[in-house]
């Protein structure tokens, strides 16, 4: 019996890989936002900017199921747009995700062009989750930081512009950097 050829299913996060070392560093202190967003020494840029919108697609994914309202299909929507995009070889091509973490590897800049948009689209996401489930957008926030990291991220990177970001997450670390530490006050 002779078994016809299968075409070679490749994973995307392969052991040694970026997305695994994003991952590692979100593991370890999900609230040491410079850390998880530092790139390690020679990293391109376009590829580190590629991989972490694939970590906050993946983890917002764990706030769109808590969301129970009409938005949802939205939301699904666009993660689902995300993700296409995220994951097409036009833009994309696997060569560059397969590639282990050691070697240097690089985007179109014409590709990178297009995370702007899709960072614009699910930040729509933090947005309706921080005005119409606000106990739900806390809880996982206290949890991942994800917005926090998100907002971060897009800053840095110049993703996108600060007027367009409505969450208030910048005026909180804005707010508590001036306030400084807690002191205990004694009378």
């Amino acid at each position: 019996m002779v078994m016809a050829e299968q075409a070679a299913v490749l994973r995307r996060n392969r052991p040694g890989t970026k997305a695994e070392y994003i991952q590692q560093n979100i593991r370890s202190d999900c609230a040491n936002i410079d850390t998880i967003l530092e790139p390690p020494e020679g990293q391109d840029e376009g590829v580190w900017k590629y991989e972490h919108l694939r970590q906050f697609c993946l983890e917002l994914n764990g706030l769109a199921v808590k969301l129970q309202c009409p938005a949802i299909d939205y939301t699904r929507h666009t993660l689902d747009g995300a993700a296409c995009l995220l994951n097409s070889n036009k833009y994309f091509p696997s060569q560059c995700i397969q590639i282990l973490f050691l070697f240097r590897v690089s985007i179109k800049e014409s590709s990178v062009a297009k995370l702007s948009s899709v960072c614009r689209r699910i930040y729509r996401i933090f947005s309706h989750a921080y005005f119409h489930h606000r106990e739900i957008f806390d809880a996982y926030e206290n949890e991942t930081f994800l917005c926090h990291r998100f907002t971060r991220f897009v800053m840095k990177y110049y993703l996108m512009s600060k007027d367009n970001l409505i969450v208030p997450i910048m005026e909180e670390e804005t707010q508590a950097e001036e306030e400084g530490p807690e002191e205990d006050v004694q009378d």
